[in-house]
């Protein structure tokens, strides 16, 4: 996960010069757009929209056979009723049918305000964001960072996961529902020490 998670707005140089013009390059922003995230410490809204499915099937069969055969019915200087038994047979066969089959479907959606930690040369902004919910003892903990294309951001300063670039989600808990989803680590033990 990217750090950190948050970033405070850069200082804005004072103009050496005040001319008296509206517009100042150090501190332009458009009159008539919406606003949107373009500088370190501004915020945007992520929606979180994952789906990924894969599935693989493989199917293989093979059949194979063999027979062999041989047997001597005369040499010279030798009876042909000493042959009576001298022949030999084997037989060979071999068949094998084997198929497979993975499927994994995963869905992950939600909403989660990031902050800009970084600007690149080309415009593009580095986003991060942590959101925590605490209840009771629990604590649900949702961190996400990316590489936002500003010409992806939609009106409202919002953008899909879809459209973010590198990006990492993760969804963690902490408290007493964690750890009873965990294994003690005397059973860990246990699990790396035995063959089985």
């Amino acid at each position: 996960m990217a750090e950190p998670t948050s970033a405070l707005p850069l200082a804005q140089p004072a103009p050496v010069l005040n001319n008296g013009a509206i517009f100042q390059a150090a501190q332009y922003r458009p009159l008539f757009e919406d606003h949107r995230a373009r500088l370190v410490g501004d915020t945007l809204t992520v929606l979180i929209v994952e789906k990924v499915s894969a599935t693989q099937k493989s199917t293989s069969s093979i059949d194979k056979s063999g027979k062999v055969a041989a047997g001597i019915t005369a040499l010279p200087f030798i009876s042909s009723n000493s042959f009576g038994r001298a022949s030999v047979a084997g037989s060979s066969s071999n068949t094998m049918d084997s198929k497979g089959s993975t499927e994994n479907t995963n869905d992950f959606s939600g909403t989660i305000t990031a902050t800009v930690t970084g600007v690149l040369p080309n415009g593009h902004l580095l986003v991060a964001g942590e959101k925590q919910i605490g209840v009771n003892h629990n604590v649900d903990v949702l961190r996400f960072s990316g590489q936002v294309d500003p010409r992806a951001i939609q009106p409202g300063n919002s953008v899909p996961s879809a459209q973010i670039a590198n990006v990492r989600i993760e969804h963690r808990g902490r408290g007493a529902q964690a750890e009873a989803n965990g294994i003690g680590w005397l059973a860990r033990f246990f699990l790396n020490v035995l063959p089985i």
